[in-house]
């Protein structure tokens, strides 16, 4: 598949707030056609990169490139981008079209053309019947593809989405995280989209740019960052992984391994030179996945697991598909938790026993400490 062009680029890009820095030397390529997720905590500084590639707020240093040329400095309303905010800042005393419409009105644009144009992006967005109605008379779901037509009808370069489903309930933002994705694949316009949910940005980027103290932690598929963490706060921030602390030991083969507190586990370190390179006795964790993980009565019972330990059951917490099943190694005071799909004869998991954990080589990741 041929790789896409290279739409906007932020180059060594910060921001202070008087003598706060919000954000510290961020480098980020956008390409033409993606969508790319800006993932974070509050106060990671994803916001703040979303309102200066907007024009809203301005770098204290570095560049924002659109096709190669500098547009730090451009005013709003020359930048080709359009954005969709999280309170949708629809006008009140407007219909649905008028607010759809009201960018190209502004720009000039004749009147059949704009009626024209609202009709489209009313049909794209599934809301050609309420054309007439008023945003008081809109769900929060209506109002949301009202604002992302108006963004979509001026045909932007790039569309902005700061946190647009927050205020919707559980099932709402999932029929809409659907649904921005296949529109967005429909129009094939770049949409840099910022979230604090996890899951959001899983289910919807094509890559996710993970964020914290104003710094970009790992850039990947949502697949790298979920099973690759390249740190420890991407191994923490995507919850449930199993981080055991530990120290480096020897390469074996094309794996590392790490001697714990309850024996030595062996990590895959491919496209990760540093791990290959980290001088033995040096401090790591080892990361695994809670679905990652086997767990049997013994450990004859545990299918092509180069990791095996001994551990008890001290908990047991069912979630409706899955179980939760935490633990504790034999010889350590950590908990390793293990996601298992449930079953409805309900499981032998009976707190206290003795079980075997064990998981893949592939399944764990080293991140430094």
């Amino acid at each position: 598949m041929a790789s896409r062009r290279l739409l906007l680029e932020l180059k060594s890009v910060a921001k202070s707030f008087g003598e706060t820095r919000v954000l510290d030397n961020v480098d980020l390529a956008v390409e033409d056609g993606e969508f790319i997720t800006i993932l974070g905590p509050s106060g990671s500084g994803k916001t703040t990169i979303l309102r200066m590639i907007g024009g809203f707020t301005m770098p204290s240093a570095g560049q924002i490139l659109l096709d190669g040329k500098d547009i730090s400095a451009l005013p709003i309303n020359r930048r080709p981008f359009n954005t969709v905010f999280q309170d949708y800042a629809l006008f009140p005393h407007m219909t649905v079209a008028g607010n759809i419409g009201y960018g190209l009105q502004i720009r000039g644009v004749a009147k059949a053309e704009i009626k024209r144009r609202v009709a489209d992006a009313l049909s794209l967005v599934h809301l050609g019947q309420l054309a007439e109605r008023y945003p008081a008379q809109l769900s929060g779901g209506q109002k949301q593809r009202v604002a992302l037509a108006r963004a979509i009808i001026c045909q932007p370069r790039l569309i902005l989405l700061d946190e647009p489903l927050a205020a919707l309930d559980v099932e709402l933002r999932k029929q809409m995280q659907l649904f921005l994705k296949n529109i967005q694949r429909e129009i094939k316009t770049t949409f840099l989209f910022v979230t604090h949910d996890q899951e959001e940005a899983i289910s919807m980027a094509d890559r996710i740019c993970v964020m914290n103290d104003g710094r970009i932690q790992q850039i990947g598929s949502p697949l790298d960052v979920y099973y690759r963490p390249q740190t420890e706060f991407v191994a923490r921030f995507f919850g449930d992984n199993n981080l055991i602390s530990g120290r480096f030991g020897p390469m074996a083969g094309d794996a590392r391994t790490i001697d714990t507190g309850f024996g030595s586990l062996s990590c895959a370190v491919d496209g990760q030179p540093e791990m290959v390179a980290a001088a033995a006795g040096g401090s790591a964790y080892a990361v695994v996945r809670p679905e990652s993980i086997q767990l049997a009565a013994a450990a004859a019972e545990l299918n092509g697991c180069e990791n095996k330990v001994s551990a008890t059951i001290t908990a047991v917490e069912f979630s409706g598909a899955t179980t939760l099943v935490r633990t504790m190694p034999q010889g350590s005071d950590i908990e390793m938790r293990v996601k298992l799909p449930s079953r409805a004869d309900g499981m032998a998991l009976q707190i206290g026993a003795q079980v075997a954990l064990g998981w893949r080589r592939i399944d764990s990741r080293l991140v430094p400490v």
